[in-house]
């Protein structure tokens, strides 16, 4: 499904750290949906850039959930991995205009001094006596946006304390750099993503703002709690997604949009409950909560 007219270019980027769960399947689906019913594109990506973390075999896995459950992507599958060399660049260009330094600061430390870095910070040059991290300098801006479900959104960025990092000590490339480089570079227009992720708003702005890019609208839907309250997630043993019963999770995930199946449609093939889904999307509808309590799934449901 190709849309090589349309203005509106979304995406849906998981980290391989083990296999999709119910919750990385609503968000998935709510950015494929809104991408499809606008005729435009949707994308995937698979952001591998933390290997400490990635588990064997998880793209794979995650790829072969999302073709099972009909959410077939546009262009080719980007890997954050193969583009350490634009993350490099932009980070040379932002150092060229002033707006990163050298950090050898543990976050442990910034905590401990309320964000107040340590007298050895911002050396002229990274020492290797004392590995150091690059951070984006924050400046006292109001960054102000409009969430697609959320409304008017603002955050004051405070110098030093919102400081935050683009690549770490180990050399790994950071989230929000590489997500704005990479968002940037596959013209991505809109953003659709779980509100866990709202917190990430104001940094990815800072950044389009030095990089002096137009960034994409963003929308942030409510993530999936568990019985117990707590953010369906990996780390949490939420139990993966089961390709075996595919109809009944897309009906299960359009119900936590608050995008009821009608009756006629509850047994329908999966093909036919997409196609349906994508006439009748609406993104106005999607609860506008940062979470959805989810003692009504239990684990044997998901």
């Amino acid at each position: 499904m190709n849309h090589p007219h349309s203005i509106y270019r979304g995406r849906f980027a998981p980290s391989p750290t083990g296999p999709l769960h119910f919750g990385s399947l609503v968000a998935a689906l709510a950015s494929f949906l809104d991408a499809r019913h606008n005729n435009g594109q949707w994308l995937v990506r698979i952001e591998d850039i933390d290997p400490l973390r990635e588990v064997p075999g998880a793209s794979s896995d995650i790829l072969h959930t999302l073709e099972s459950h009909h959410l077939c992507w546009d262009e080719t599958i980007c890997y954050q991995s193969q583009r350490s060399s634009a993350y490099e660049l932009t980070i040379d260009q932002l150092k060229a205009k002033g707006h990163t330094y050298y950090c050898p600061c543990s976050r442990k430390t910034l905590t401990t001094n309320q964000g107040v870095h340590s007298p050895e910070c911002n050396p002229a040059a990274p020492s290797k006596l004392l590995p150091c991290a690059t951070r984006f300098r924050a400046t006292n801006h109001r960054f102000h946006w409009h969430d697609l479900l959320l409304g008017p959104q603002s955050y004051l960025a405070s110098e030093q304390s919102d400081d935050f990092v683009i690549k770490r000590k180990e050399g790994f490339y950071a989230y929000q750099l590489a997500v704005v480089c990479d968002d940037i570079e596959q013209n991505i227009t809109h953003i659709v993503r779980g509100s866990d992720l709202l917190d990430s708003t104001p940094p990815q702005l800072a950044l389009y703002d030095a990089l002096t890019v137009k960034p994409p609208q963003f929308g942030h839907i409510p993530v999936i709690l568990n019985s117990s309250g707590q953010k369906l997630s990996k780390q949490n043993l939420a139990p993966s997604i089961n390709n075996s019963q595919v109809s009944q999770n897309l009906k299960q995930a359009l119900s936590a949009l608050n995008q009821p199946l009608p009756q006629a449609l509850c047994n329908a093939p999966a093909e036919e409950i997409i196609n349906w889904a994508i006439t009748n999307w609406s993104l106005a509808l999607v609860p506008k909560r940062h979470s959805l309590q989810g003692g009504w799934l239990t684990g044997s449901e998901l």
